[in-house]
């Protein structure tokens, strides 16, 4: 039976698709049918959006098997399977079934999914086959990339050969479950670009699929299955992610008012993207010449071929570990984290454990944090050579072990240079006004002493010729008073002569008890003796002491 399908999304048993006839998804967003692209005469079964203008094709049932003519025929037989025959009767592609139905069906959902299913079954974990399980060069929001690891099915997406020639091209984009998974780029079997593993946010790799108002990430890694997958937050936008003939990957986004794809994005490589670029145990850098640079504790595996800009032979430690003696670890800052082939993922233990963790295995070479969200949690840890690792804004740290014999002077591999033009800053900074508050210090104190001094002389030569207080509150003597008490400093009141010169004791008339530690300054100048030396020196010599109820001892020392 022939059916028009200008409306109608489904094809049930007994029914058929012609080339010129077509299925719609029932929100009117998807159409199925046949088509020819770009300039080639050739036939073609896919899936397109009905809306958009010029024709955008999603996914190509017999991409790599192409109709002459206008021929093609498509059905469902009763195992559920949909067969695509050409002019001669002859199978030109069919999809496959996990099992029979008891009434099968076709239909094209407005995700732009052609589904087989049993009947009115809607269960997604119940659907005989679906097209984004096969995805062609074209992933579409809810599309997943990864692999059942039950059944052993890859979700992966390729290339095209050209604009004008849908079949397999040299491009693949695809989840390697070895190890903890990661997404690769790869041209034919050679490995072009590494992704990288998921944390929690994005991949290690990939800055682009940092969260964002429109789209919305999932990866999902169980017993059964790892994949990753997208989701449009708004279901009124159309967006789509492309692999070109030339391996770039592209997401457009349709813009209604201007009727054209605009791109969102493009993921365009530098040379730091190229897998495995500088070897094991180095880093990448753009900005840098060259721009391999092995770890610190590191040195070229061969120095010639380092010196020739050929870096593919990495690098190796400068000293051998010990895992008895006792390693430690290396970090580095922001970097793309290595190739995870041969990693390990524990999910439920603190950096802190990891590092111990990683010190009782000695086959660890280096962990870092596994899920990156909330402060982090998890472990990764890794049991090879370090490869694929460049310098990233916004990457992770990484705990790289070394010998406990390279501790002594290691803190960090290195600082981004905008940090470490802020430490310089500070330095600086903190020298100047160090040296300036020292300055400041000194001009103070010299200033006060000199005022002090200059009051000190004032009070003095205002005071009595008898007696006074001092700054401190002790009685001071001039020279009359000391002078009747030594007797004009008589040589019967002499009670010696030492290395800071002679002695005398003398009686004062007060029976005052007094304790005199300074005398005023108008005495150095009323002395002759004193008067030859100067006045700040001999201050520093002289020492009065005055004792007992009727009278005292005085002592004075020059």
């Amino acid at each position: 039976m022939r059916i028009a399908t200008a409306t109608l999304d489904t094809i049930t048993l007994g029914q058929s698709i012609r080339d010129g006839e077509t299925l719609v998804s029932a929100d009117q967003c998807f159409e199925l049918g046949f088509f020819s692209p770009g300039t080639s005469r050739s036939r073609y079964l896919g899936i397109w959006y009905k809306k958009v203008a010029p024709k955008t094709t999603v996914w190509v049932a017999n991409r790599d098997t192409p109709i002459s003519d206008p021929s093609g025929v498509l059905h469902i037989n009763a195992r559920g399977i949909l067969v695509l025959f050409n002019s001669t009767n002859n199978t030109v592609w069919s999809s496959n079934s996990s099992r029979t139905p008891l009434n099968p069906v076709a239909v094209l959902l407005g995700s732009g999914n052609l589904v087989v299913k049993d009947g009115n079954d809607n269960n997604p974990d119940n659907f005989l086959w679906q097209s984004f399980y096969y995805p062609g060069d074209t992933l579409l929001p809810g599309m997943k990339l990864g692999i059942n690891l039950v059944t052993g099915l890859e979700w992966f997406f390729t290339s095209s050969k050209s604009t004008d020639d849908p079949s397999q091209g040299k491009f693949t984009e695809m989840f390697d479950p070895r190890g903890t998974p990661q997404l690769f780029l790869k041209k034919g079997p050679v490995i072009l670009y590494r992704a990288g593993s998921w944390n929690g946010l994005h991949l290690t790799g990939s800055q682009e699929l940092k969260p964002n108002s429109i789209f919305a990430y999932n990866f999902v890694s169980n017993e059964k299955e790892v994949f990753y997958t997208y989701e449009i937050k708004d279901s009124s936008v159309l967006s789509r992610v492309v692999l070109t003939p030339s391996g770039v990957l592209q997401r457009f986004t349709w813009m209604d008012q201007t009727r054209t794809w605009a791109e969102y994005y493009a993921r365009t490589r530098d040379v730091c993207d190229n897998y495995a670029k500088c070897g094991a145990y180095a880093i990448c850098n753009v900005n840098n010449f060259p721009v391999c640079t092995c770890f610190e504790k590191f040195k070229p595996k061969s120095q010639r071929q380092w010196s020739l800009l050929n870096w593919s032979a990495g690098c190796i430690r400068k000293a051998q570990l010990d895992c008895q003696l006792g390693d430690g670890f290396l970090k580095l800052e922001a970097v793309k984290l290595p190739d995870t082939s041969h990693s390990r993922a524990e999910k439920y233990i603190s950096l802190v454990e990891c590092k111990k963790l990683c010190l009782s295995n000695c086959s660890c070479t280096a962990y870092a944090t596994l899920d990156i969200r909330e402060g982090g949690s998890g472990c990764l840890l890794w049991f090879n050579d370090l490869i694929d690792i460049k310098d990233i804004e916004g990457g992770q740290d990484l705990y790289v072990r070394v010998a406990a014999s390279e501790l002594g002077n290691i803190e960090s591999r290195r600082q981004p240079s905008g940090k470490k033009k802020v430490n310089v800053i500070i330095i600086v900074a903190s020298i100047i006004s160090g040296m300036g508050a020292l300055v400041l210090a000194w001009i103070m104190y010299m200033r006060k002493t000199k005022l002090k001094n200059e009051d000190s002389n004032h009070e003095m030569d205002d005071k009595d010729e008898g007696s006074g207080k001092d700054d401190i509150g002790l009685t001071i003597y001039d020279l009359k008073t000391i002078a009747i008490a030594t007797d004009n400093f008589s040589d019967k009141n002499k009670l010696g002569e030492g290395g800071f010169g002679p002695v005398y004791k003398g009686t004062l008339i007060e029976g005052q008890e007094i304790a005199i530690k300074r005398l005023s300054r108008s005495l150095l100048h009323a002395v002759p003796e004193m008067a030859e030396e100067d006045s700040s020196v001999v201050a520093d010599k002289l020492e009065v002491v005055i004792g007992g109820e009727s009278g005292g001892n005085i002592h004075y020392t020059r």
